[in-house]
């Protein structure tokens, strides 16, 4: 008697589970060589490296509605998800399953955490030593370029020296494509500096100029959708990019458009969304809807994408204006 499809997917899992667990000295931010955050920030990053790993361990032995991620602390939720869109993504890729555990997540959690979904399936296709190109196949599609974000996080977050002190920017990375990985390299800066903010200038300005504009992005995205740091330390962050304001509160209004879709919003993201951006949450994730819509009927490229990111600077700058007139 063949085994039933059940039985089948259990198997596959038990064969896979052990040589793709994430083990807790791989994500260790100390072990990798990260910057030791201030001690109010420490236990907000640490709990944010174990969501993720919860969430990408969990999935390579449950099913998404049996995650229990909704059991984790409202901050960290998201990062759960990022991991669990890891290992869907990994074990639909290796089973070629053509995409049904990510899209099964999607559906479960009911599109509200489709931008770290995204981003997680970025994390397998690096993982995998893949290019996302256009294999992500659930989501909004101009939001699926966000898998190239998460793509250049995976790659900070395991080789900084080389990206970060050697400006290591891999071959394979489509031109078209490099900002928005570098976006994501910059969320991963954010966590290797210890969220210091003289760190992440320094490190930046060590870079080339012309990739800078997008490490502030990932900067401001990884500031206000973590909201570890105090506002004096905000306040130092805007100081220390004031060159690319715009950037910060474009990464800014990302975050906020993530945690409100989510449902899950909380006082340190509403703070770090009004510092970054000088606006309240909500609107700051409309700057993000408008700036979409009328994107509507434009092709799905990164250049469509560039011209979201776009809008998003230039909703900022029209409403600095108005509030400095």
């Amino acid at each position: 008697m063949l085994p039933s499809v059940a039985t089948s997917h259990s198997l596959v899992r038990s064969a896979l589970r052990r040589p793709l667990t994430l083990r807790p000295e791989e994500l260790d931010l100390g072990a990798r060589g990260f910057r030791l955050a201030d001690p109010a920030v420490r236990p907000v990053l640490d709990s944010v490296v174990a969501a993720f790993a919860t969430g990408y361990n969990g999935m390579l032995s449950r099913d998404p509605a049996d995650l229990g991620v909704d059991r984790l602390g409202a901050r960290v939720r998201g990062f759960a998800y990022e991991g669990a869109a890891m290992s869907a993504v990994i074990l639909d890729l290796v089973t070629m399953s053509g995409g049904r555990r990510i899209r099964e997540l999607d559906r479960v959690t009911g599109g509200r955490y489709v931008h770290l979904l995204l981003v997680g399936a970025g994390w397998a296709y690096a993982r995998l030593r893949l290019r996302p190109w256009r294999g992500v196949r659930f989501g909004p599609p101009v939001l699926r370029w966000l898998a190239w974000d998460g793509w250049g996080f995976h790659q900070a977050f395991f080789h900084p020296a080389a990206v970060f002190g050697n400006g290591w920017i891999e071959a394979r990375v489509p031109a078209d494509c490099r900002a928005i990985r570098d976006q994501g390299a910059g969320r991963a800066l954010w966590f290797y500096a210890g969220a210091e903010p003289a760190r992440i200038a320094e490190v930046i300005d060590g870079l080339p100029g012309h990739r800078r504009a997008d490490l502030w992005a990932g900067i401001g995205l990884a500031a206000a959708y973590t909201g570890a740091q105090s506002p004096e330390a905000l306040h130092r962050l805007v100081a220390a990019g004031e060159d690319h304001a715009a950037e910060l509160a474009q990464g800014a209004a990302f975050a906020a458009k993530a945690h409100l879709l989510s449902g899950v919003v909380t006082d340190e993201t509403v703070a770090a969304v009004k510092i970054l951006t000088g606006v309240d949450a909500p609107a700051a994730a409309q700057w993000t809807d408008d700036a979409l819509a009328a994107l509507t009927g434009r092709p799905d490229t990164p250049e469509t994408y560039e011209a979201w990111r776009a809008g998003v600077r230039d909703a900022w700058s029209s409403t600095l204006g108005e509030v400095t007139r």
